[in-house]
């Protein structure tokens, strides 16, 4: 057995994070970059989206957590002669990779003997979330630590999160988007498609409306399964979503009736990537299963 540490972008909450045995090491985020609290042990989620949604303009920032964050998440196990692995958001979105990386490297100082794998997983929010979960399944399954790095790394190929959000906002705001772009889309009503793989965000086209953005995320889902051959039913897939909690149920009765599947959980998409989405982000991540 080993211990499965992650950042707090993989959003899994307080609950399933303990339910599934896994220390989660938060971001933090400000709203007025004086002020840097931490995501859930010192601002709810709920609470985070109702100011984002209560003050329109101003936009939030998000900060990794620090070496010493990590060194104080390793150390507990590492003098329990536990093994670790420690599951971090893609480096193309932040540090904490390598702030996970300083931090393994300075307990190997005093503990050499100490077995401390970092990954870098390619993904974020969600996604994160379902990796990590897959992980600690190999995990209570009884497979080694690095039978299940090698598993992982062969997943990471096979995973995507697709969504829309409710406006550009925010992406415009973080430079992840061109301001002419963001007006012009807002002015005629489109929602832009966003598809994340490989550690990197793509556009995925737009559609006019948020009912019809709904509808072109699981056109999405299905285009990606049509192109690789792969068997839906060989996936985890989970909704995710950011304030509007109502539709994100909707939401998953529709790709649930749509795929014939009833097991589509619903994640709350945190501060992390909410920084960059803005309050209304919503779409669906997908893995292959580990086995």
């Amino acid at each position: 057995m080993f211990r499965i540490i992650s950042d707090g972008s993989c959003d899994l909450g307080t609950e399933r994070a303990k339910k599934y045995d896994i220390d989660v090491v938060p971001f933090y985020v400000s709203f007025d970059e004086k002020q840097y609290d931490r995501e859930i042990a010192d601002i709810g989620i709920r609470d985070f989206y109702e100011r984002m949604v209560k003050d329109k303009g101003v936009y939030p920032k998000s900060s990794m957590p620090s070496v010493d964050d990590y060194v104080k998440a390793f150390m507990p196990h590492v003098k329990n002669g536990e093994e670790i692995l420690c599951l971090c958001i893609t480096t193309k979105f932040s540090g904490s990779y390598n702030s996970a990386m300083n931090a393994r490297n300075m307990v190997l100082e005093d503990y050499p003997d100490a077995v401390i794998e970092v990954m870098d997983t390619q993904v974020d929010t969600v996604l994160q979330g379902i990796f990590t979960l897959e992980a600690a399944r190999m995990r209570d399954a009884g497979w080694s630590l690095s039978d299940t790095v090698k598993r992982l790394n062969e997943m990471i190929p096979h995973s995507r999160i697709l969504f829309t959000v409710g406006s550009m906002d925010y992406l415009v705001h973080g430079g992840r988007a061109e301001r002419t772009a963001g007006i012009i889309a807002g002015t005629l009503g489109l929602k832009p498609m966003i598809i994340l793989k490989d550690g990197e965000i793509y556009s995925g086209g737009i559609a006019h409306g948020r009912k019809k953005s709904m509808v072109k995320v699981i056109d999405l889902m299905h285009k990606y399964f049509a192109e690789t051959g792969e068997n839906i039913d060989d996936y985890v897939i989970v909704v995710g979503f950011g304030y509007d909690e109502k539709e994100a149920v909707q939401f998953r009765d529709m790709v649930q009736a749509d795929t014939g599947r009833n097991d589509i959980d619903i994640f709350q998409i945190g501060a992390t990537i909410a920084v960059h989405t803005g309050p209304y982000p919503l779409g669906v991540g997908i893995l292959r299963k580990a086995f």
